[in-house]
């Protein structure tokens, strides 16, 4: 069976793209002001908001560059999403240059996906539906580069659908040109 070489979803009406560098910056800034790293040997730190947008959840994130003198780049969009990539030496590798700000040559890291799990948290209500065995819908970063398969990462992509999130999160990691 031939794998899809190339992933392209409904396009989505809104998009926005913030940048961070490996220089540990604490929060995601504009893309206006970008930092640099000549040193893959520095993790990238940084925190997301995670869908659905009203959620409240973040997520601290520290992450090894793949790639010298690279830069995070998060990229929302509204469900339903396009998204154009493929595999490519083991990576999932922008084709196209997109509405959210990935450009050709970005690697997605990152997405949001949906799995089935245990209600999450400290409280009365959480604990008690984990022990009545309640399940429903949770969201969290598919760390693509650790994918098994692509099929894997297309799941992940997929799973960001209107009946659990109103968006996507999307981490892509770029290149810095010297």
């Amino acid at each position: 069976m031939k794998l899809l070489n190339l992933l392209t979803l409904s396009l989505a009406t809104s998009a926005s793209c913030f940048t961070v560098s490996n220089n540990m910056a604490s929060s995601l800034t504009s893309a206006s002001s970008l930092q640099m790293s000549s040193e893959a040997s520095e993790p990238f730190d940084f925190m997301i908001n995670m869908p659905p947008k009203n959620s409240g959840l973040a997520a601290q994130m520290k992450v090894m560059p793949l790639i010298d003198s690279s830069e995070i780049i998060e990229v929302r969009y509204n469900i339903p999403f396009g998204l154009n990539v493929e595999p490519k030496d083991g990576l999932a590798v922008c084709t196209q240059d997109g509405a959210g700000g990935e450009k050709v040559g970005d690697i997605l890291r990152f997405t949001s996906q949906y799995t089935m799990g245990l209600p999450r948290g400290n409280g009365l209500a959480t604990t008690a539906a984990s022990f009545s065995g309640a399940i429903g819908w949770q969201c969290s970063l598919f760390d693509v580069a650790k994918a098994n398969s692509w099929e894997e990462v297309i799941e992940a992509l997929v799973s960001n659908v209107p009946g659990r999130t109103d968006e996507v999160v999307l981490i892509f990691e770029r290149k810095v040109q010297e």
